[in-house]
């Protein structure tokens, strides 16, 4: 004869049951808290200088609710935040926005947005340890504000790609053009992309991860045991 658990004569299992079993994460009794397959975690920041779209790029691609850690813009911090080509800033962020995206291969980014301002920068660093690499936002209406943030990341070590946020009033130039401007080492993906749509802003994040993986160190050969 079969045994059930106590007090449940129709031999359901008990809800308060925790035990972790074999099989699929919808068995009775599993708490499905870690994937059944290997994944391969990747964390990256995503750079730039003020007002460029990081905010808006990482909850374009999170598949996750955003976290983000935005304030209002303020008459007060106008003279200390150049809001010169950006009307319509209402928000700026001001420690960190983080999100998630799941690529085929179970390739999981996590995405650390981090702020613009100068005054950001050691906050900055602290985000950045960790991090595999980077992905810098640019405007080609505020070019040259985007040198001192590839610096950073250059110092960090940091391999990264850049992704030109193409906005609506913004001048449009050759790829070959803005390479030339930007200084870009000839191995350094650079990309044109619309933060809001998803698409534009999915390639600007693959080719950063394909770069960050040709620059891995290959593994070394294991070397045989001496007898």
């Amino acid at each position: 004869m079969d045994s059930v658990r106590s007090g449940d004569p129709a031999g359901r299992p008990d809800p308060e049951d925790q035990t972790i079993r074999p099989g699929g994460v919808d068995q009775p009794g599993r708490v499905g808290y870690l994937p059944d397959q290997d994944q391969t975690l990747m964390k990256l920041v995503v750079a730039g200088p003020f007002g460029v779209g990081k905010t808006t790029l990482i909850r374009t691609l999170s598949e996750i609710a955003t976290l983000h850690t935005e304030e209002a813009m303020t008459e007060t911090g106008r003279p200390v935040d150049d809001l010169a080509g950006l009307p319509e800033k209402a928000t700026t962020t001001v420690a960190v926005d983080f999100g998630r995206l799941t690529l085929p291969g179970n390739v999981v980014l996590y995405m650390f947005g981090t702020p613009g301002q100068r005054r950001f920068f050691p906050l900055w660093q602290d985000i950045a340890r960790g991090a595999l690499g980077a992905l810098v936002l640019a405007d080609t209406r505020r070019l040259a504000d985007s040198f001192e943030i590839m610096d950073m990341v250059e110092e960090q070590g940091l391999p990264y790609a850049v992704a030109v946020n193409r906005f609506p009033d913004a001048p449009d130039h050759p790829v070959e053009v803005l390479r030339t401007h930007l200084d870009l080492h000839p191995a350094t993906p650079l990309l044109l992309c619309d933060a809001r749509e998803r698409d534009s802003s999915l390639d600007a994040l693959i080719a950063l991860a394909e770069h960050i993986l040709d620059a891995l160190p290959a593994a070394a050969p294991a070397t045989p045991e001496q007898p």
